[in-house]
């Protein structure tokens, strides 16, 4: 595979909405409908191949899989205005185990992390030795 080892983002969705399933389901799947900037500019900065944790809001709040970004930024076609992007993104595997957004908020190695400092934003990036931490929270190994 291209790209990163580990992800470098973490993306958002309610999973009433959109949910790992659904992800794994369709395979590829463009990410729609973000609109704030700095999560656009988030994923405006993603590259091919780059990997990127699989997160569910309100609903498990907890890390579930890792996507693959497979088509970089292009003009979201849910945006009627604006400059919005979307990123194509492929179901790569679920973590063996999710990571709780209470697990994550207990290890003080995480306290920096965006999802903990930023909590509404919906895309994020992730720092190289958060990305491992929580890999390895989730019982997959490093490759």
């Amino acid at each position: 595979m291209t790209g990163a080892i580990v992800p470098t983002w973490l993306v958002k969705s309610e999973p009433d909405a959109f949910s790992w399933a659904d992800q794994v389901k369709n395979g590829t799947e463009p990410w729609t409908g973000v609109r704030n900037h700095a999560a656009k500019n988030n994923l405006k900065a993603m590259r091919l191949g780059e990997r990127v944790f699989f997160y569910h809001s309100n609903i498990g709040r907890e890390i579930v899989g890792i996507v693959e970004v497979v088509r970089t930024a292009y003009p979201d076609p849910t945006a009627e205005a604006g400059d919005w992007v979307a990123v194509d993104m492929r179901a790569l595997a679920p973590l063996p185990r999710p990571v709780t957004l209470a697990a994550i908020k207990a290890e003080p190695r995480l306290a920096d992390l965006a999802l903990i400092r930023q909590s509404r934003l919906s895309v994020m990036p992730v720092l190289p030795d958060h990305a491992a931490l929580l890999l390895a929270m989730g019982g997959a190994a490093l490759r």
